[in-house]
């Protein structure tokens, strides 16, 4: 397999009815337009670490990935991701996909 495509969804003034689909094991990649979040649905029991993979390296060399912990039963809202250090495409990996789905929102 290979990272799956999350279509982004837009936030707009009349409301937006959130749709969420299982998280891939490989992961999931989507647009970014510098105001795009991640939203990480963690239905299990143990807890799931979200890696969201930084494109660009910093001023030291150094490329720093960004791990985001979801405990069990949990959610999280991850971003906004900056296009200079994302690029205009965001990678992310789960280190479980058991009971994990998934949404990408744009303001």
């Amino acid at each position: 397999m290979a990272l799956q495509q999350m279509t982004v969804q837009e936030i707009v003034q009349i409301g937006l009815i959130p749709s969420f689909e299982a998280a891939n094991s490989d992961g999931n990649f989507f647009s970014n337009n510098g105001k795009t979040f991640l939203v990480v649905k963690n239905g299990g029991a143990s807890p799931v670490t979200v890696t969201v993979d930084s494109k660009i390296k910093c001023d030291q060399g150094f490329d720093h990935d960004l791990p985001v912990d979801v405990p069990a039963s949990e959610e999280r809202w991850i971003g906004p991701f900056e296009v200079g250090r994302f690029t205009g495409s965001v990678e992310a990996t789960y280190s479980d996909v058991t009971s994990v789905t998934v949404a990408a929102f744009k303001i």
